[in-house]
């Protein structure tokens, strides 16, 4: 439920950054039909990896594991609300529909079953998650433009350094259960891609200014916390677990304050002209 309730505000980020008109029953429709789709693909993903999960201390006490929901339940649920989510996405916008299906899939398709597989998992993991707030842009522009998907490229490149540094710490977990992770298999990989994609954030940021999406301030404010989590990435090259831990926490820190400086210094229309 956290990391649902995460990934909805970074739609409602996405929505509420883009210059469109913004109306109440269009965030909350844009929301209802994400947070279906998030509910959907994690349905699905437990559904399918009960046996592993039931291996793992972190996901050993999940219902489906428990017993306590029924396997078809579980699948019929998934489903049914993949449905509904993705047909309020549609009824929105067609790009936000697809891109909602297209999620589910790609979750459920692609990035699960790869993890058993493949270390590169982790890669369209991140497309995953970087999906979202594109969807609230759109929802609010009707188009599909750099902004959402300077939003999306953000959020994909946030992810390596938070779920590599928890990947880090759940590195017994997943060896016990078979997962072709980084942090097991090439855990210097793993820290490498960490520190390439935290350092890639100042780019992205200077790509939000030259759009004309944010006022320079935004360049000052966001280097600060860019720096930030570009140091903890660096020190968890360097060293082992703590690190990681503080690279993890500091990218949960990292994620709403940049959300939140790229709001206040959001570009009024009259502004750009």
């Amino acid at each position: 439920m956290k990391l649902s309730a995460f990934v909805l505000l970074t739609t409602m980020a996405g929505y509420a950054l883009a210059p469109g008109v913004s109306t109440a029953s269009t965030l909350l429709y844009t929301c209802l039909g994400t947070g279906l789709c998030i509910s959907s693909a994690n349905a699905i993903n437990q559904w399918t990896e009960v046996p592993y999960d039931a291996q793992m201390s972190r996901t050993r006490n999940r219902v489906l594991v428990k017993q306590t929901v029924t396997p078809t339940h579980a699948f019929m649920f998934g489903t049914i609300s993949g449905a509904i989510g993705s047909a309020i996405l549609f009824y929105i916008n067609p790009y936000c529909g697809m891109l909602g299906l297209g999620n589910i899939i790609l979750y459920t398709c692609v990035y699960t079953p790869l993890k058993r597989v493949s270390i590169y998992n982790t890669w369209p993991g991140a497309v995953v998650g970087g999906i979202p707030p594109m969807i609230g842009w759109i929802a609010c522009t009707g188009t599909f433009d750099v902004g959402a998907i300077l939003l999306g490229l953000y959020l994909y490149a946030w992810q390596f350094p938070h779920f590599n540094a928890l990947a880090w710490l759940l590195r017994p977990d997943y060896s016990k259960a078979g997962y072709k992770m980084m942090s097991v298999i090439t855990p210097k990989l793993n820290a490498v891609v960490s520190l390439a994609h935290s350092v890639s954030l100042f780019p992205l940021s200077f790509a939000f200014y030259y759009y004309d999406i944010v006022s320079y301030w935004f360049l000052l404010d966001s280097s600060i916390i860019n720096l930030y989590i570009t140091w903890f990435s660096i020190v968890f090259m360097k060293s082992g677990d703590q690190s990681a831990r503080k690279l993890f926490f500091a990218s949960l820190i990292h994620l709403p304050i940049y959300l939140c400086l790229l709001l206040l210094h959001k570009q009024d229309e009259e502004e750009k002209y």
